[in-house]
């Protein structure tokens, strides 16, 4: 069971297609392909619609009227093709098909190879990239032409434009659009376009030709000179069906010059009757504007009260405010009163100097009590210290040695002499009397020494005793 914890997100067919169409035209807006066209057909509408394959993939691909009348070949099966166009989907079938704008049979030579290289070379760089594409101002004050003066593409321009507006002010940078100085020309044509304050935008165009013919507007230098322009450049080369480097890097690209002409500026007659309907509109909406602040004025003068009533009004109000104000400042003072007589007796029945009186005499009892009790303490333990005094007196062992006993202990260890087997002969001893201290030395027994057991074994101790 699948979870759901998180919130499935369910689209329609509909909706899943033209998700799918829009990653797909956004992803490929315009790409070049090759391959071998199989399954022609041309019905009576005049496109074509065949599949172009090759060894491992095919595709649909289509190409409209106003496309393929311009082809000087009729295409074929078995035709291998190079062809430009953009990848689209067909919403009702759910197919993905290319529509192609422009082909040409396969193997074209070098000078397209250098085309590809270079376009891209600068896709990479980004200079095709939408986001440095400037917006063309809606009405411009001054058009620049940057093209040849002698061809027929200036005079179709200037007259669309004057068509469409007749005041507007065109000024011509005359370039070579062919040849060997085509290229520099144009670059200085665009580098004095950006020292010009008055331009607001400018127009690059020349007519149709083969791809030699159109070699300068396929240049590294003249695309980086339009990518720097700080003017917005619109691009008319060649036929709708020419596509250059320059139209890529422009922020415009129109199929013809005279289609740039009427992408450069509005029809003036169209201007104006918009801003009559302008301002019709805003007269309408105004009038009606007035209209409801006019109903809610008068809806509000009707509320108004007189302000003499509204005065009276208000005095009443104050009086009713005021008596019931003293009524109520009088009844808390009443009540204060109450509250601190309350207070006063039962601060009197408190009084500290009776509380003082009290804890006085209590001092004085527990004292007299501390005093009794102390003495009482005092003669008992003094009781116990004497009977202790006594006993310990009796153990002392100083008064023992009162009564004629002494103690012996050997030196230097000062142990205590307990039993004659713990000496040995010639052994120092000190001997403590109740006065005095005898020091003396072990001596072998002799015959003139009478133990007082009569035992000599056990009288080992029978020397004479040196006093020192």
């Amino acid at each position: 069971m699948l979870s759901t914890s998180v919130e499935r997100i369910i689209f329609s067919v509909s909706q899943l297609t033209e998700k799918i169409k829009s990653i797909l035209e956004g992803k490929f807006p315009f790409i070049w392909i090759s391959g071998e066209i199989s399954n022609f057909k041309s019905p009576v509408s005049g496109h074509y619609y065949f599949t172009l394959k090759d060894s491992q993939a095919q595709i649909n691909a289509i190409m409209f009227r106003g496309q393929n009348r311009n082809l000087n070949f009729l295409p074929e099966n078995g035709m291998k093709i190079t062809g430009f166009g953009r990848i689209s989907v067909y919403q009702p079938r759910g197919n993905y098909q290319i529509i192609l704008e422009y082909i040409e049979p396969a193997g074209i030579g070098a000078l397209q190879a250098g085309f590809e290289q270079l376009k891209s070379r600068l896709t990479d760089e980004g200079l095709f990239d939408k986001i440095y594409k400037k917006p063309l101002p809606y009405l411009p004050s001054k058009i620049y032409l940057i093209t040849s003066p002698t061809g027929s593409v200036v005079y179709d321009m200037i007259r669309v434009l004057h068509r469409r507006y007749s005041n507007i002010e065109i000024s011509i940078l005359p370039v070579k659009v062919q040849g060997n100085d085509a290229v520099d020309e144009i670059v200085s044509a665009f580098d004095l376009l950006n020292t010009l304050d008055d331009a607001d935008v400018a127009i690059i165009a020349r007519g149709g030709g083969s791809l030699e013919d159109l070699s300068a507007f396929n240049s590294e230098k003249v695309a980086r000179a339009i990518f720097a322009s700080q003017v917005p450049i619109i691009s008319a080369i060649g036929h709708e069906t020419d596509f250059t480097i320059a139209d890529f890097v422009s922020d415009l690209r129109a199929p013809t010059p005279s289609a740039a002409a009427e992408l450069a500026v509005p029809v003036r007659n169209d201007l104006l009757q918009h801003q009559v309907i302008l301002f019709n509109q805003l007269s309408s909406r105004f009038g009606r504007y007035l209209q409801i602040q006019s109903n809610t004025l008068h809806n509000l003068t009707k509320r108004l009260v007189h302000p003499k009533r509204k005065i009276e009004h208000l005095t009443l109000r104050l009086d009713d405010v005021y008596m019931r104000l003293t009524r109520s400042f009088k009844q808390s003072i009443r009540h204060k009163h109450e509250r601190l007589f309350w207070w006063s007796n039962r601060l009197k029945k408190n009084s500290p100097q009776n509380r003082i009186h009290f804890l006085c005499l209590s001092i004085i009892k527990q004292n007299e009590t501390l005093l009794f009790l102390t003495a009482s303490l005092i003669k008992t333990k003094r009781l116990t210290l004497n009977e202790l005094t006594g006993r310990l007196h009796a153990l002392n062992p100083l008064a023992v040695i009162k009564r004629g006993y002494s103690i012996t202990r050997t030196v230097p260890d000062q142990t205590i002499i307990s039993d004659a087997d713990s000496v040995s002969e010639g052994q120092l001893l000190e001997i403590l009397l109740s006065k005095g201290t005898i020091r003396c030395r072990v001596e072998p027994e002799t015959g003139d020494f009478k133990p007082g057991t009569g035992d000599p074994k056990k009288d080992k101790f029978n020397g004479k005793k040196e006093n020192i």
